[in-house]
């Protein structure tokens, strides 16, 4: 017997899922988080979701259903951090596949509930935008999560609706959110986080790494990389609130309008038509522009020579951060706005915690200037 998790929202889901379901239920409960192979391009450089047929080293658990293991691996060009996931994480991980829209989702649910012997289901998202309406200008991604409440309906198996973390997606801001969802279940704590703790050595996750920094305790205004405006880690922000599915359901009419769903192409229209976009599309739009502005390839250090040390790139990028308000920022925004490379990135990881321990929040980096 297993019990059987969905992370609604991607690969960084699966690894608040893992943490919530520790929190909930005990490190040790066995579990089987489904979750998407949807990554951002930074990880996996062709857009969209990948289905079971992009990656080799499965295993079947149902007639469409994938597992995967520290053995499995993309097919390039896809890129994916599941299998390392599968390493990191004590939960199973089983591939949702949507290009069968919620029908299909239904299907590998079903499946999904055999093989665990579950009589119910659990979703978690981090963040909040499972609840959105489709008409908040922040909305990003909302077609994963809202596919994920079509489906569990369609599945008819008794559904809890978990929200981690409202607003630190920053896709559906705290302020809408809370009234939406009534007192917490519970408060995630520090010791929650040890199960998750060493998968943010490597993980991006922006969303995840906030919500453990908030069970950790932190608390201020962080800058993440994809995000309008910093996030702000308050009383609310280690919180997980439970929803029945249907009143996720009466929330989200992108939801509601992908009851019937047979195809992804069929529910990127319903988004487009609810929401007034696709983010597939907006995918496919950013990796054509990064192809043009890099020729296809990503910088490497041979293009550095003369360039100063990451160490020296940080100090400058820091100091005007800081002055913006941002007191802690995600790994992921220091790579990206330095654009460093794995090797440099290593490299001034390795400083910034000899030189000064401060810094290291794990899972955020506290900013220090000469002003305070």
């Amino acid at each position: 017997m297993k019990r059987l998790l969905i992370a609604a929202g991607g690969g960084g889901d699966a690894i608040a899922t893992a943490m919530v379901h520790a929190a909930l239920h005990g490190p040790d409960e066995p579990a089987l988080v489904l979750t998407y192979a949807w990554e951002r391009l930074v990880v996996d450089p062709v857009p969209g979701p990948r289905r079971p047929s992009d990656f080799t080293g499965t295993l079947p658990a149902g007639p469409t259903l994938r597992l995967v293991t520290p053995e499995s691996a993309p097919r390039p060009p896809a890129g994916s951090l599941l299998p390392r996931l599968a390493a990191g994480l004590r939960p199973t991980l089983g591939l949702l596949d949507p290009y069968d829209g919620a029908v299909g989702l239904a299907h590998q649910i079903a499946e999904a509930a055999a093989y665990c012997g579950a009589t119910r289901v659990d979703v978690v998202d981090v963040g909040g935008d499972i609840l959105a309406d489709g008409t908040e200008p922040t909305l990003r991604s909302p077609l994963g999560d809202a596919l994920v409440l079509a489906a569990c309906a369609r599945a008819a198996l008794p559904t809890a609706v978990h929200v981690a973390g409202p607003g630190l997606d920053s896709e559906v801001p705290e302020a809408a959110l809370l009234p939406l969802l009534g007192d917490p279940l519970r408060a995630l704590t520090h010791a929650d986080t040890l199960p998750v703790q060493a998968v943010f050595d490597w993980h991006p996750s922006e969303a995840g790494a906030l919500l453990v920094a908030a069970a950790r305790g932190i608390r201020g205004v962080c800058g993440t990389r994809d995000a309008p405006r910093p996030v702000t880690l308050g009383a609310a922000s280690a919180n997980v609130y439970r929803l029945t599915l249907e009143r996720a359901l009466e929330i989200n009419p992108l939801a509601r309008a992908l009851a019937g769903s047979t195809s992804l192409a069929e529910a990127e229209r319903a988004s487009e038509q609810i929401c007034g976009f696709s983010e597939i599309a907006r995918e496919r739009a950013r990796a054509a522009r990064l192809g043009r502005e890099t020729g296809g390839s990503a910088v490497g250090r041979a293009g550095r020579s003369g360039q100063p040390s990451p160490a020296e790139r940080f100090a400058r990028w820091e100091r005007g951060t800081a002055r913006r308000g941002i007191a802690y920022v995600t790994t992921r925004r220091i790579a990206e706005e330095l654009a460093l490379d794995p090797v440099e990135l290593a490299e001034l990881r390795d400083h910034l915690r000899t030189a000064s321990p401060l810094r290291h929040t794990p899972p955020l980096w506290r900013l220090v200037t000469a002003e305070g």
